[in-house]
């Protein structure tokens, strides 16, 4: 893959570099700031781009916003996102460029570059269009569910099948996670689009809406 780098530390940007590289993947750009993203981006429509959510001048929300600005310039461009804490709102914002089916969005903490193949999975996945989000994210969205939850309806395992949507699953890697079959969790996504008031689709188009309904609510 031709992979794009923000990120203002050096040390990971360059251990990225590296790691990328070895694993036969070629990186065009490897940046410091939102600004050099975007240009980055445009000029080199890669596969993928890592981005940190902070960086300077004020090591706010810049990545992010360089981020949503490079999908628009460039849309479904695949981004890769960074952060070093769980923040449900710039997971929120990052999903609501995925309006019209476009996916190649992933939101993960730092810590899970350590784990080196499933962040190399995790980038796959976002390189093919999938939605990926951090598992402690997905937890936190649980921890703050309101009494007008819309996704009330769902049954215990029909929300465990959404959480691992959510992560960027495929059907089969959620039966295998859960131990049923492919069809059981079939019927269980037929279900939750059901309930979720999913207007019919391509399929990848409405797994996005149902994420999108799970991180809003």
């Amino acid at each position: 893959m031709r992979i794009v780098i923000a990120d203002d530390a050096v040390l990971l940007r360059e251990g990225l570099v590296r790691l990328l590289s070895e694993r036969g993947h070629e990186v065009v750009a490897a940046v410091a700031d939102g600004e050099a993203l975007v240009v980055a981006v445009v000029a080199h429509r890669p596969d993928v781009s890592i981005v940190d959510v902070r960086m300077p001048p004020s090591h706010t929300d810049e990545g992010l916003r360089a981020a949503v600005e490079a999908r628009r310039l460039v849309p479904r461009t695949p981004i890769l996102v960074l952060s070093q804490y769980v923040e449900v709102s710039y997971a929120d914002d990052l999903l609501a460029t995925t309006g019209g089916g476009g996916g190649g969005i992933g939101y993960l903490l730092k810590d899970r570059v350590a784990a080196i193949d499933e962040f190399l999975d995790a980038l796959d996945r976002v390189a093919a269009g999938g939605t990926v989000l951090d598992p402690e994210v997905v937890g936190q969205l649980f921890a703050r569910r309101r009494r007008d939850d819309p996704l009330r309806e769902l049954t215990p395992r029909e929300r465990e099948v959404l959480a691992l949507m959510a992560e960027g699953r495929s059907n089969t890697a959620i039966a295998k996670t859960l131990v049923v079959t492919d069809g059981a969790v079939e019927k269980h996504v037929r279900n939750i689009f059901t309930k979720l008031q999913l207007p019919p689709d391509t399929e990848q188009h409405r797994r996005v809406l149902a994420v999108l309904a799970y991180l809003r609510n």
